[in-house]
Parts: structure tokens; sequence; C-alpha cells
């Protein structure tokens, strides 16, 4: 089925149906940075470009590190379905992976697409160059502090991915939730992964299901029970890059992203 013709789903009502179909961005489902409050809207804005049919996210050979202070050299480009964050100075923010973190520059609470359980499936090219990883991901709101943790449908590294076989990584970080446990794996399948495959993830109340191009990966038995956003982020990674003379910019490719919400009890 295409993003124009999505299939049906029993038990889901289909709520978010991204096709990137037009020449810009649509603000009601997107914010194009990557966590603003901790860095500031300038530096953590997003490359990407919209031809119409699908999303082209770029880390461009100009663009500057988002945070440098902490995160090194790394260069993102993401676009997210929500944001908040406290004052000017505090360490009141999403996603805290770092205790010297600050909010630079607050922004208001924006909730776009913040689902609570669900269907979601996205078709993406990955970059098969090392240094490369695209990622879809989900966070907790944070409405209150425990409201931390980390769905990971999928991660796709550069240096994981040949024309035959590609590791993908996925499953659950807890950060702050204290409910969750780690649970991360890396599955190797024969695939090309620079080509368009399809990622998703049932997220029931109790369970998380995996998907790859339809096919069951794995089953986790554990479930953030609050909303979450999407992260849906390229990243050039210092301590992996390899010079390879490929053409700027680096480029993912995503063709879509659908979210079902559930109509009934499973």
């Amino acid at each position: 089925m295409s993003a124009t013709h999505p299939p049906d789903r029993p038990g889901y009502q289909l709520e978010f149906n991204e096709m990137f179909d037009t020449s810009t961005l649509d603000p009601s489902r997107w914010l194009p940075y990557y966590l603003p409050h901790w860095s500031g809207r300038a530096r953590s804005a997003a490359r990407y470009t919209l031809p119409g049919n699908g999303l082209a996210l770029h880390i461009t050979s100009d663009q500057q590190p988002w945070l440098p202070e902490i995160d090194g050299a790394l260069r993102v480009s993401c676009l997210q379905t929500g944001a908040r964050s406290g004052a000017l100075g505090s360490r009141d923010g999403q996603h805290r992976f770092h205790p010297d973190l600050r909010v630079r520059e607050p922004v208001e609470t924006t909730r776009l697409y913040t689902p609570q359980f669900g269907y979601f499936e996205t078709r993406v090219r990955a970059v098969p160059i090392p240094g490369y990883m695209l990622a879809l991901w989900m966070i907790g709101f944070e409405e209150r502090p425990h409201e931390s943790g980390e769905i990971c449908i999928f991660e796709l590294f550069g240096q994981d991915l040949t024309s035959g076989a590609a590791t993908v990584r996925y499953g659950v970080h807890p950060f702050g939730d204290p409910t969750l446990r780690e649970e991360f794996y890396a599955d190797t399948l024969t695939m090309d992964a620079s080509a368009f495959h399809t990622y998703a993830l049932d997220w029931q109340p109790d369970r998380l299901h995996f998907y790859v191009d339809g096919a069951l990966l794995r089953t986790v038995w554990q479930s953030p029970q609050y909303p979450m956003q999407f992260m849906l982020t390229l990243y050039e990674l210092p301590a992996q890059l390899q010079e390879c003379g490929a053409p700027w910019p680096r480029t993912a490719h995503v063709a879509y992203l659908r979210g079902y919400g559930r109509t009934q009890a499973r």
C-alpha cells in the first residue's frame, strides 16, 4: 500500500498520515529543530528539502554542531512533533541526556502529535556512509519528571549497512522513568537499508511489537504509560566518520510517517 492509500488496521484508526507531498513543512505537525531548548532554535535548526514526493533530511557541509560544549562536533537535522521546557537557565527540559544541560532558549509547550499507544509506521532510506545515523524515536512529553522514557523504533548506522545486510537497532531506554528498564537490541537482517524499507511499532499498554517490512522482529514486555512525541533524526557522528568522497549534502529520505490510534482494547 502507498502512503496515499494506507491500509485499514482492525482496532485502529488512522490519525496521522504525513506524506511530505507539499513544498513546505506543515507547522501543525512538525517543529524543524532538535531539542531547541538546550541549544537554541538557530543552532538546532534542521536542514531538509521537500521535493513533493517525500522528505529529504540533510547534513550540509557548512552546518554547525548543535551543542558543541556538551555534544562535541555532533551535527543533527531533526523534525519533532512536540516541545516543552522550563525557564531560562533551568534544568527543566525534554530529554535531559547530560547533567550539565541548562535551558538556553525556553520554548512554548507545543503538542502537535503526542499519542499514547497506537501503531506507527515509516518508510525510509538510510545513509550508507560510516558516521551517519538515521533514527525514528519517541520521547515522553515530560509533563511530570518521570515521564522521560524513550522508545526507539529504529536506528540505522552507516557503518552497519551493506548492499546485502543491515543491523537494525531498536528498543527502550528508561532515562528517568523508574518503571522502565534498559532493553535494546541489534538485529542483522538480509536487506539493503539504503533502499526504502518500512519500520513499525505497535505500542500497546503492556508491550511493544517492533516490525521491519511487516515482519515481527521482537516483542518487548514493557510499555511507557504516558504521551510521547516523535523525533525523526539524521545524525553525523564525528567519532565514526570516514572520508568517502560522497557529495554534499549527506541525505536520508523519508517516504511517509503515519500513526494509528487504538479504537478498542487489544
